[in-house]
């Protein structure tokens, strides 16, 4: 069997789900391969434990949430947010016990977004990611996400990656000019790996329109921050900002699901901005999968991935460091910085 780029980092906040998903029945989820199930406490609060009632094994999220409680569904053991049984309704008797419980995952509901911490029984070191323009006066944020057939490595090169945008989404994000020389000024930090492309020009196709009608010179930014975000942020001027954020969830080895929030203050009306942008960053979306899931079939196929990389391939080697890095636990390289030449 050859080499995956998996990496698995528990000690970490992920997205379960949006906030309005998570209602009056349990919600399964998994993460890190791990079966879920979170519901909402009596303060309506998120809670999440692991999907198995420890009876009979039966997954919880089959049963119900009643008065804050979660109910198996089998024999209708209760349990409490901490996993604690505090209910057996054919027992005569404590139901308590060191044995009647479950495991528990940390809970954090910010910005739309319920995070799961999934090391379980443990209290997180560190609050959950905070997503740049949700909320911000003068912003608007279009919410849109989906299942990726790829590591969670390969979903977050590709959300980063600036070449391949001139082929596989031709006409709607660049491929359509001439490619002009920019510089990428690369910094990798013990948390973060980032690049800032410098003298781009607007960038061809329809989702550049939007960002900068007018044309001229944009900031564009693309980073990694671990364990699992992915940005993409463009600037002209100060009437004109936009910022994808793309959370990112490994399901399993080879399947991430994306929560990605779009964030812009533009000029264009934000009327029309709504009404166009999502369909076009579905699409865009859309081949990105497809794509994306060609590729894992492929290293499946074969067995394992073969790469060859160029300078060009600008973050993802660094976001495979950090990676492994943090999931060996090891101390991180002192800041890295770099420039590279390429045609965009």
């Amino acid at each position: 069997m050859g080499h995956f780029s998996i990496a698995h980092l528990p000690r970490h906040w992920y997205v379960a789900c949006k906030s309005e998903e998570l209602r009056d029945q349990p919600l399964a989820r998994t993460m890190l391969d791990v079966p879920l199930v979170l519901f909402r406490d009596a303060g309506g609060e998120p809670r999440a434990l692991i999907d198995r009632c420890a009876h009979r094994n039966v997954p919880l999220s089959k049963g119900a949430v009643m008065a804050g409680k979660l109910v198996c569904g089998y024999h209708g053991w209760c349990y409490d947010g901490e996993g604690q049984v505090i209910g057996v309704p054919a027992l005569v008797g404590d139901p308590t016990g060191k044995a009647r419980r479950v495991s528990r995952y940390a809970t954090k509901e910010k910005q739309g977004y319920v995070w799961v911490w999934l090391d379980p029984d443990k209290e997180p070191d560190k609050e959950p990611y905070t997503v740049p323009g949700i909320g911000l006066p003068g912003y608007d944020t279009i919410r849109y996400e989906s299942d990726i057939p790829a590591t969670l490595h390969a979903a977050a090169e590709n959300v980063l990656d600036v070449p391949h945008t001139a082929f596989l989404h031709k006409g709607l994000f660049r491929g359509t000019g001439t490619p002009n020389k920019i510089t990428a000024k690369i910094l990798r930090t013990g948390v973060m790996a980032q690049a800032e492309y410098v003298g781009e020009p607007r960038p061809s196709g329809w989702i550049g329109r939007f960002l900068a009608p007018g044309g001229g010179t944009v900031e564009h930014f693309d980073r990694f921050v671990l364990p699992s975000i992915a940005e993409v942020e463009y600037r002209l001027g100060a009437d004109n900002h936009l910022v994808v954020t793309s959370l990112l969830t490994p399901i399993s080895d080879f399947v991430t699901r994306l929560f990605a929030a779009a964030s812009f203050k533009l000029r264009v009306p934000h009327a029309i901005v709504n009404a166009a942008l999502k369909p076009l960053a579905q699409r865009v979306l859309t081949q990105d999968i497809e794509i994306l899931g060609a590729q894992t079939e492929s290293v499946k196929r074969f067995e394992g991935e073969q790469f060859v990389s160029t300078d060009v391939d600008i973050l993802g080697p660094h976001i495979w460091r950090l990676l492994k890095q943090a999931e060996r636990g090891e101390e991180p390289d002192e800041r890295y910085e770099a420039e590279v030449e390429l045609m965009a």
